[in-house]
């Protein structure tokens, strides 16, 4: 079946889904579970992906990339979300948390310096928002930037941040209090060089999923880089950074769906495969309708996502829409997971099946980018309620 024939996609879109899921199955999938266990990020993988243009899928020619849409990125993210969510979210970060505050906010010199390397896969870029005390309350950012003599010098800690210390991270973008006004704090971004003098990546966390995805905590002790490194506009960093959430918040929903699908496929083949009963399980209606439940969900995330990531593209407002599609796709990914790992029974639990890899990995889905509980916020704000 046509994955997308039912849905509103045009003949290059299908065609762009129709390549990255055949590179998800041939190249991503043989590596994943052994990427999974040594907890190693397949930078060989990722230079693929750069160079079949997928972190540059959203961005203009001129600096390198394919002159596409959000919709696109999101496209490619669901493959690869189909096979395995840590390099999808190696792509996801890498555009929306990566590059796209340079993009959105840069300079044209900080474009043309930064942006060529990131679109082509040959660099990564972090995006240094949380901290230990400011998660889902990120107005309570303690990092702190002030000017001395034409420098930034920066002080604090990020966690949680994703594609910061691999081999090829070029450097993180962080929020810093940089002063107040009328009594507010004033929340700025600047661009921190991977390397600079009292800027430690701290080791990699332990995570229950994601293994494969680079994810550090940060520390800034008197870190010191050029004026210049600000990003957009003084003051501005926090309101910025809001925006970019709500946009990668339709990527991450286009991952969950991604893991939901991949949840679905694995448990329509096995129900074929395994037999109980000298029957195969696919016969038993108690699987029937577990599985057409899944594909119920994974129906309904797409559509979340597809008309969120449409209205962005259009320059109508979608916050309200991206909050829905994340909510929806977050719970399909994660009720997907633990059916899935339910049809499969005992080989469920090993590491080695998919299902088990995407039972770990889709909970992350309900907290990163926005806690379940901030979606249903946004909503309820919309509504009139909050």
């Amino acid at each position: 079946m046509d994955t997308y024939s039912t849905y509103d996609v045009s003949d290059d879109e299908r065609e762009l889904a129709g390549l990255v899921r055949g590179f998800a199955d041939e190249v991503i999938a043989p590596i994943a579970y052994e990427a999974d266990r040594t907890h190693t990020l397949p930078l060989d993988v990722v230079a693929q992906m750069g160079e079949m243009g997928l972190f540059g899928l959203p961005f203009p020619e001129e600096y390198g990339g394919q002159g596409g849409d959000y919709f696109a990125l999101s496209l490619a993210i669901e493959a690869i979300g189909r096979v395995d969510q840590s390099l999808a979210i190696t792509l996801e970060a890498g555009v929306s948390l990566g590059a796209m505050p340079v993009f959105r906010f840069g300079t044209e010199e900080q474009k043309r310096a930064l942006l060529p390397d990131l679109l082509a896969g040959r660099a990564l870029a972090g995006f240094g928002l949380t901290e230990p005390d400011a998660g889902s309350d990120a107005g309570a950012t303690r990092t702190t930037a002030r000017l001395d003599g034409g420098e930034w010098v920066i002080n604090g800690a990020k966690q949680f941040i994703t594609n910061s210390g691999t081999d090829i991270t070029r450097f993180v973008t962080v929020t810093a209090v940089t002063g107040e006004n009328d009594g507010r704090k004033e929340i700025s971004t600047i661009i921190v060089p991977n390397g600079t003098p009292g800027f430690t990546v701290e080791p990699a966390y332990d995570k229950v999923g994601w293994h494969a995805s680079d994810t550090h905590p940060l520390t800034f002790a008197d870190a010191r880089v050029p004026e210049a490194n600000l990003l957009g506009e003084r003051g501005r960093g926090f309101a910025g950074f809001l925006h970019i959430l709500d946009e990668g918040r339709i990527a991450i929903a286009a991952l969950a769906t991604g893991a939901a699908e991949g949840c679905v496929d694995a448990a329509v083949d096995y129900a074929h495969s395994r037999t109980v009963f000298g029957q195969p399980l696919a016969t038993k209606q108690a699987m029937q309708f577990k599985i057409a439940r899944m594909q119920a969900r994974v129906h309904t995330a797409r559509l979340a996502w597809h008309h969120a990531a449409r209205l962005r593209d259009a320059g109508k407002p979608f916050k309200t829409e991206a909050a829905i599609a994340k909510l929806v796709a977050g719970d399909a990914a994660m009720d997907n997971a633990r059916d899935a790992t339910q049809v499969f029974g005992g080989n469920g639990f090993m590491n080695e099946y998919p299902v088990a890899r995407h039972y770990r990995d889709s909970k992350i889905l309900e907290v990163g980018e926005g806690t379940t509980e901030v979606q249903l916020l946004v909503i309820a704000r919309a509504l009139g309620l909050a």
